[in-house]
């Protein structure tokens, strides 16, 4: 079996595949102090609610945009399942035709969102990817990677607002029954639920415009099951977009 982990800024992904079958997809917070013990005592808690057995895993392969926790990650997959992890980085085969100003700058992540994207959906493709960044990635129909958005993450936002005010307290990610609140609550979750989901259907259709054709628009990331949703535009909800393209990338470079 594989272990796929994809680290991100705040949360840390864990999948596990049997064959091209996900067993199973969690997410633990991301903690650049923690200890190789600590991370490979996460990794033997979700195997164990899975009812998985560390012998059964075999391989391994990351993903990451925080190095620090890269090599722990590594020494805690080392220490505890005994097996070499493969990371997503240079030297490594991914087929993807890559035609920014500097490739090289192109973080891991948005690399195997674009290799899963091109394997499972019609191209011309708009991945977006919701994390503590809100990231829009474009895959031509050559299937080539052509460049992308980077926007402030609807979590951030959040943060920024609480932190910088004085009196607006930290809400739930969840839409209120109305786009004008009646309330501080809900006109804060409308700020950020509604206005998110705004700003990606205005991205979608000026990046279409610039294409000068219609793109499927693929989302994935943590909340991306609660913004995409009050989208006005068509957008596929793929939460498992990140662990296939490690998939795939691991099965272009085994052996």
């Amino acid at each position: 079996m594989l272990l796929a982990i994809d680290i991100g800024n705040t949360n840390i992904v864990l999948g596990c595949f049997d064959g091209g079958h996900i067993l199973f997809r969690e997410r633990v917070s991301t903690n650049q102090q923690a200890t190789d013990l600590e991370y490979a005592t996460r990794i033997r808690m979700a195997l164990d609610i899975y009812h998985l057995h560390p012998e059964d895993i075999t391989e391994a392969i990351i993903s990451s945009v925080v190095p620090s926790v890269t090599a722990t990650l590594r020494q805690a997959i080392g220490k505890y399942l005994g097996c070499e992890t493969m990371v997503v980085g240079p030297g490594i085969k991914t087929g993807l035709s890559i035609v920014i100003d500097n490739p090289a700058q192109l973080g891991s992540d948005l690399v195997v969102d674009a290799v899963a994207g091109i394997q499972e959906y019609p191209l011309p493709l708009i991945i977006i990817d919701m994390g503590t960044a809100t990231t829009l990635s474009v895959v031509d129909s050559k299937k080539r990677y052509i460049g992308g958005i980077i926007m402030t993450g609807a979590a951030v936002s959040m943060e920024a607002l609480v932190r910088r005010t004085a009196q607006l307290p930290k809400i739930a990610f969840e839409a209120p029954k109305h786009v004008i609140g009646t309330n501080t609550i809900d006109c804060m979750k409308s700020g950020v639920m509604y206005a998110g989901a705004s700003a990606l259907d205005g991205m979608i259709a000026r990046i279409e415009e610039e294409l000068g054709e219609s793109c499927t628009v693929v989302a994935t990331g943590g909340l991306a099951g609660v913004i995409t949703p009050l989208c006005r535009r068509e957008i596929i909800l793929d939460d498992d977009l990140l662990l296939k393209g490690l998939y795939l990338i691991y099965q272009k470079n085994k052996g």
